[in-house]
């Protein structure tokens, strides 16, 4: 047997090569793997001796050579093949230890540059793996390090690599190369500055690790990540405390997460499945605490929290006495940590607790919102942004500067709720939300129902009142009123906009138009 040696990721080949050694395989090697196990002492033939042609071009053309790939495509049940071998003098290679240049790792590299990038794209490479995976009725071919205990056992319990396995070797090749070239088109995509959806859409990610189950326990689950430097991510957060988070954790802490990167000031989001139950801006953070907890004190229970600075001992000590699944913060006191992590007994507390750093990096805007559908993928451009120039009063009476304060934190709040959605603010806190509704007068009286049922009978009196999408009827325009709501914040276009001026003009009720909705389907 012959084996061709050639990795960029030299973990465990040393060993390997000393094993193959031991079996009596014929080792064939290229470059910096030759030099490699040739100073451990490993016997291998440099691959310009198999093929009689050197190594050229800064080692741009090694493995490119008739000698190397009719060893590894000739199908050795093949008569023919097996004759045309013999007759050009060339022997079968039947195990094949390639990875590839590190392509990832240099692009991830701070300062790098296009010429490095390009460099660093492997050709013959990918080529060997893919010759070796066409055949690999007899052609085993191992890319990656974690496989090389498989192959070494079943070489030496049958003297040979099972064609199982090596069914899914060949699978592991081509995931492995399609990935390979995925990442350099995205790259070279971003280096160009290409914003376009193009006609064929590859991507690729990696796991990140495998969940229990899914958003319901006979669904199998894993969580993924984006290639690439995703600052202000889930990816991105430590995890100080807890058990590992669930799909529906990933899910509810991202749509969080992605509200709380709206603002600037000490803000404090609660969350409930994928919808925010509680929102609250102050001029400290103890303060945001209360009012988002304040703000929805039912829904919160079992709920996540994030917050865009330090969590301290106050707030640690009011959380530690209600059930959360997750808490995400920028950082955490050392003593708030420990409040968070240990009850009194000295036991572990379930609450999941990550720091995220960079918490407030946002998604750069050409980020794409990933649909699955049935037979296909819907795609979009991210909704980055929240307003497409100055709101325009539509109304006879202006609203006041804390109006408009409320007005624009209500916003951002209903940027975040599910259609049809409604954020009823007072004071920079939410009030009252009304998500996922069929139609809009409902999303408004569940909304206003809650603020008075959990906060108080006047919860709404003097409140603003924000709507992702245009008022189809006045009817929302008459509930408004009925709350004691005195502005409101809608995109307008509808062909009734003027029946809802005149009905906000007649109970003097503040209105601004943004001339841009904010679906969340």
């Amino acid at each position: 047997m012959r084996a061709l040696i050639s990795v960029s990721d030299k973990t465990g080949v040393v060993e390997l090569a000393k094993e193959l050694e031991a079996l009596g395989i014929e080792l064939i090697s290229t470059g910096g793997t030759y030099k490699k196990l040739a100073e451990a002492g490993v016997k291998a033939m440099e691959i310009s001796e198999l093929t009689g042609f050197p190594e050229c071009l800064d080692g741009r053309v090694k493995t490119l050579h008739p000698v190397v790939h009719a060893g590894l495509l000739a199908m050795r049940s093949n008569p023919e093949h097996m004759k045309q071998l013999k007759e050009l003098g060339i022997e079968p290679i039947d195990l094949v230890i390639v990875n590839l240049y590190p392509f990832k790792a240099t692009i991830l590299k701070d300062g790098v540059t296009r010429a490095e990038a390009v460099e660093n794209i492997d050709i013959g490479g990918p080529t060997m793996l893919r010759a070796a995976a066409k055949n690999y009725q007899d052609v085993a071919v191992v890319t990656d390090p974690s496989d090389y205990e498989k192959i070494l056992a079943e070489l030496k319990a049958d003297g040979q690599v099972s064609l199982d396995t090596k069914f899914y070797l060949m699978q592991k090749v081509f995931m492995h190369t399609s990935s390979y070239d995925t990442m350099i088109a995205d790259y070279l995509k971003k280096e160009r500055g290409d914003d376009s959806l193009p006609e064929t859409l590859t991507m690729t990610f990696e796991k990140v690790e495998d969940m229990r189950y899914g958003e319901n326990p006979h669904q199998k689950a894993a969580f993924y990540r984006e290639i690439g430097k995703k600052k202000g991510s889930l990816v991105d957060a430590k995890q100080l405390n807890g058990k590992s988070l669930s799909f529906n954790n990933i899910n509810d802490t991202n749509g969080a997460l992605e509200l709380l990167k709206e603002f600037t000031e000490p803000t404090v989001v609660a969350c409930k499945h994928g919808n925010p139950c509680g929102v609250g801006s102050a001029d400290t953070i103890e303060e945001a605490w209360k009012k988002a907890f304040a703000a929805d004190k039912v829904s919160i229970y079992g709920g996540i929290v994030v917050s865009n600075r330090e969590i301290n001992e106050t707030i640690a000590k009011d959380m530690k006495s209600m059930f959360l699944e997750v808490i995400v913060a920028p950082s955490y006191t050392e003593g708030a940590l420990k409040m968070l992590s240990f009850k009194k007994d000295g036991s572990m507390r379930n609450v999941r607790v990550l720091e995220l750093a960079d918490i407030s990096e946002k998604q750069p805007a050409e980020a794409l919102d990933l649909k699955k559908v049935n037979g296909g993928l819907i795609v979009q451009n991210i909704d980055s942004k929240l307003l497409d120039g100055d709101v325009k009063v539509v109304t006879e009476k202006a609203p006041t500067e804390k109006e408009m304060e409320d007005l624009l934190f209500a916003w951002k709040v209903v940027k975040f709720v599910k259609s049809n959605g409604i954020a009823v603010a007072k004071d920079l806190q939410t009030v009252g939300i009304g998500p996922g509704q069929v139609n809009r007068v409902w999303a408004i009286e569940q909304c206003f129902e809650h603020a008075n049922e959990l906060i108080g009978p006047d919860a709404t009196k003097g409140a603003v009142l924000a709507s992702d999408a245009y008022f189809p009827f006045a009817d929302n325009v008459e509930a408004a009123h009925k709350a004691g709501i005195t502005a409101i914040i809608q995109p307008g276009g509808s062909i009734r906009d003027k029946d809802c001026i005149d009905k906000c003009n007649e109970y003097g009720i503040a209105m601004v138009f943004t001339g841009m909705r904010h679906f969340k389907h």
